[in-house]
């Protein structure tokens, strides 16, 4: 296939899964690619640095590339953050793979579609490869939700302009009733709401690496995500090398399946509530939270709890 939607891949200093996402990215041979890398945090990073760099280097494809290599670390905020604006001031849409993220070939067929389906519906703010609903109803090939999970994901500048680092409409939102209505169980609303009080108390240059819970709340408050109704990508970073990823558990290499085209559009753009408690439960630790609630201590203090949720089961991968 040959890929008309750009795609941004964000490297740091890990080669080995850096060749297999890479791989998987020139299957697709997108004509645009836009690669950026972070620099070394310490002198030991710089060889890793330099052979994750060596493996994106061969293009045999035709294809139009750009670079955006970091001499000096930046962190994993910035790092995303930057990459992601230095795209979007070139391109209107972007489909965007982190390092340990490796998409099934049928996630780019995906992803491209509704970008492209979707481009001018300001309902719709994000594309995720991601899906963990556990029961599937129905023949549709996707469905929306309020979370804009990613590990592989695709969206457009004017959604992208939505992003506040430092979620600074937070306070004001947050006793809203949309705020309320946003939530399916007590403990969705308590750990996001705790978890929210914690990132904007943080601000945009805190030290928690925060650019994708920001990015939650800005699709959360302004719109949808559309999940694909089977999972499309696998998270392979799993070890020491991750950021926030080092202890994955079930998440870890989770299985990616294909997609049936042509795809199968739903009827209505209602957002699937049951699959948001499923995604909480699965994907975040909702599943946790239904196991500790005896510990009724921990609840009394939700930001500190929110804190070691937040760095424990972190959705940004690296």
């Amino acid at each position: 296939m040959s890929l008309d939607i750009p795609v941004l891949f964000v490297i740091h200093r890990r080669p080995i899964v850096t060749r297999r996402v890479f791989a998987a990215i020139a299957a697709a041979e997108p004509r645009r690619l836009f690669i950026a890398a972070d620099g070394p945090a310490t002198s030991g990073d710089q060889e890793a640095c330099d052979e994750a760099r060596a493996a994106v280097s061969r293009i045999d494809w035709q294809c139009e590339v750009s670079h955006d290599f970091s001499e000096t670390n930046l962190g994993l905020n910035r790092r995303m953050i930057s990459a992601i604006d230095w795209v979007f001031k070139q391109s209107e849409s972007a489909i965007v793979i982190e390092d340990d993220c490796l998409p099934h070939p049928d996630f780019f067929r995906f992803c491209s579609s509704l970008l492209e389906r979707y481009r001018d519906d300001s309902r719709v703010v994000h594309v995720s490869g991601e899906c963990y609903r556990t029961e599937r109803t129905g023949g549709d090939s996707y469905f929306f939700s309020k979370y804009p999970l990613a590990w592989g994901w695709g969206t457009w500048r004017r959604a992208w302009s939505l992003f506040d680092a430092a979620m600074t409409s937070w306070p004001e939102f947050r006793v809203q009733a949309a705020a309320q209505a946003l939530f399916d169980s007590e403990d969705e609303r308590q750990y996001w709401t705790s978890t929210f009080d914690l990132l904007h108390r943080d601000g945009a240059a805190g030290s928690m690496g925060s650019w994708d819970y920001a990015w939650y709340y800005a699709c959360m408050v302004h719109g949808l995500s559309i999940h694909p109704a089977v999972n499309l990508v696998s998270n392979i970073g799993s070890g020491p090398l991750a950021s926030h990823t080092s202890h994955l558990g079930g998440l870890a290499d989770r299985r990616a399946g294909s997609m049936d085209q042509p795809l199968r559009h739903p009827a209505s753009l209602v957002r699937d509530r049951q699959a948001d408690l499923d995604t909480f439960d699965h994907r975040f630790p909702g599943s946790l939270l239904k196991r500790q609630r005896s510990f009724a201590h921990q609840i009394r203090r939700p930001a500190r709890w929110a804190l070691r949720l937040v760095r424990g089961v972190r959705g940004d991968a690296r």
